[in-house]
């Protein structure tokens, strides 16, 4: 469920260069409505197409998060224990296995909606929450809070949480593990080994 839902928040960072320097709240909702324009409207996706999903994703989505301090922050201390090289290589793997986890999940995009909390942000703050709330028929609310940060680029999501649970963290426990058992080396080939899997459902899926 969890996966799930963040999918739909992975979705909604669609955004030109032009809108980079936006206020973080006005860049969420401008971008959410283009993002949910795009699912509604094309049938390669609303009928299952994995790889446009992925296309998707990787050309409008991705220059908009912070991977490296998604990354930092799922491997907590662990990080440190990562040579300049290994945290390029995690960085990559993380990102490659949130693309192919949760793009598959936009194609079940149908009917909900989007509310926006009241924001507020001092003068010159460079790190703040912007709070949504995602409204399923038939099901209850889902919480959506986004963390972002301002860097010279521009405003990047570094963390969401849904209905009270951290992405980077949710991977915190299982990334200590993979660490204690194999060292840095053992976590990249074992987050690399799941992104191979994926990818081979993914081919998969498409030529049915």
């Amino acid at each position: 469920m969890f996966l799930k839902h963040f999918a739909f928040v992975f979705s909604f960072f669609v955004v030109v260069a032009a809108q980079a320097q936006e206020a973080p709240d006005v860049l969420i909702q401008q971008v959410t409505d283009e993002v949910l324009e795009i699912i509604r409207k094309d049938k390669d996706i609303q009928g299952g197409n994995a790889q446009k999903v992925i296309d998707l994703v990787e050309k409008k989505v991705l220059p908009h998060f912070n991977f490296s301090h998604m990354t930092a922050l799922a491997l907590g201390k662990e990080w440190r224990k990562a040579s300049p090289q290994q945290q390029q290589q995690l960085t990559q793997e993380f990102k490659t296995l949130l693309v192919r986890t949760y793009s598959n999940a936009l194609t079940g995009y149908k009917n909900q909606k989007v509310v926006y909390k009241p924001f507020k942000m001092a003068a010159g703050e460079t790190d703040v929450l912007v709070r949504t709330e995602v409204l399923q028929p038939g099901s209850k609310p889902v919480q959506l809070d986004y963390s972002l940060e301002k860097l010279d680029a521009g405003w990047k999501v570094y963390d969401v949480v849904v209905a009270g649970i951290s992405l980077v963290t949710n991977y915190r426990d299982q990334f200590a593990q993979e660490v204690r058992s194999g060292g840095i080396d053992g976590l990249v080939a074992s987050i690399s080994t799941k992104n191979k899997s994926l990818e081979a459902t993914v081919a998969k899926a498409d030529k049915k």
